[in-house]
């Protein structure tokens, strides 16, 4: 059992010995490289040492116990302690999302439902940007198209995760599952008759992506500029500020119009473009890959509603995964670690499988 970590102890001393040399860090890229993997592997090794120690210790108590009783009745509480190790151990070996350390560019756009969808687009950006307040994550609105009575056709927002945080604990970790169409059920402020309605919208989330790691030559852009408008369609800019950059390999089309410089706007929608250019490379990838080493939670279609909000009854439900809960007012709030860790635990479930399956 667990075979494949004597593998991981040599590229582990390896990654130390080559981290312990200062000439490694004259090359910054490379370093971060290695420290990156030495971070991964250093839980999976301790652990593995833990769960060795633990057999010992069992076989020791089990020998000493033919004469002892006291050591007897300490196996038991041994072997309790390594079933949890061994637990432990195989959740860690399950196969990463190598982008489960990014930071992420989150959208959410008005769908169905006229002005109620534009309402329930802004509730969403609010339940996410509470969200990130919670956990110390730093978030930066790129792009914001407001509607009539104050909620969003459609919205960007950077979202980064701190400085230092656990291998494998970046924003995408966290909300990579919120990506899908969302459901709400409730009586719009635009109703008189206390009818209650049902409207959409939509989240794309997308790992922000480095400028290396997506490749843009010259010609593949073209950039336009034309004056921002606001709700309603008046002009709120009398100069050209916003941009509008079309990468013609794909005839994906990025707009971004929430600065006043035209310079600022044009980063904000480079931003948004490489991490969109990355989701589409990494989707390509996972239609390559077998079924069984793909998350079942992640490989949900995208246009499928996976999640309802059912204000009249305060209920919270994840279709994919079946969790509800009565607390919607507190998920609006940001409260949503339940939620998420529900689709978690179902995605390492299903890679558990996988493994299992020997795939």
């Amino acid at each position: 059992m667990f075979e494949a970590v004597e593998e991981l102890i040599g590229e582990h001393a390896d990654l130390e010995k080559q981290l312990a040399d200062p000439a490694v860090h004259a090359d910054q890229a490379n370093a971060r490289r290695l420290n990156k993997r030495y971070a991964e592997l250093t839980p999976i090794i301790s652990t593995y040492r833990s769960w060795r120690q633990l057999g010992d210790d069992i076989g020791t108590a089990r020998e000493l116990g033919a004469d002892d009783p006291d050591f007897a009745a300490e196996v038991k509480e041994l072997e309790k302690q390594r079933e949890e190790v061994t637990e432990r151990l195989r959740l860690l070996l399950v196969p990463r999302d190598p982008s489960d350390d990014k930071d992420v560019i989150l959208e959410v756009k008005a769908g169905e439902g006229g002005e109620e969808s534009a309402l329930f687009a802004g509730d969403l950006l609010r339940m996410y940007l509470r969200y990130a307040e919670r956990v110390g994550w730093k978030t930066e609105i790129l792009d914001a198209n407001e509607s009539d009575l104050g909620g969003y056709k459609d919205v960007q927002v950077a979202v980064k995760a701190k400085a230092s945080h656990e291998a494998g604990q970046g924003v995408w970790a966290r909300l990579k599952y919120e990506g899908g169409v969302h459901r709400v059920q409730r009586v719009p402020a635009t109703e008189s008759q206390g009818r209650i309605h049902t409207s959409a919208a939509g989240v794309l989330v997308t790992p922000e992506a480095e400028e290396v790691e997506v490749e843009i030559g010259p010609n593949d852009l073209r950039i336009d500029v034309y004056r921002s408008s606001g709700p309603g369609g008046q002009s709120v800019n009398t100069t050209d500020s916003a941009v509008r950059i079309t990468h013609l390999p794909t005839g994906l089309v990025v707009s971004c119009q929430n600065e006043k410089s035209q310079l600022q706007n044009k980063e904000s929608a480079m931003r948004i473009l490489r991490s969109r250019l990355l989701a589409a490379a990494q989707e390509e990838a996972e239609k390559e890959a077998s079924d069984a080493r793909r998350s079942q939670v992640r490989t949900v279609d995208r246009s499928e509603r996976i999640r309802t909000y059912n204000f009249p009854e305060n209920r919270i439900s994840d279709h994919r995964v079946g969790f509800k809960a009565y607390n919607l007012d507190q998920v609006l709030d940001g409260d949503l670690d339940a939620m998420i860790q529900a689709c978690v635990d179902a995605d390492s479930a299903a890679k558990l499988a996988a493994a299992g399956d020997g795939s």
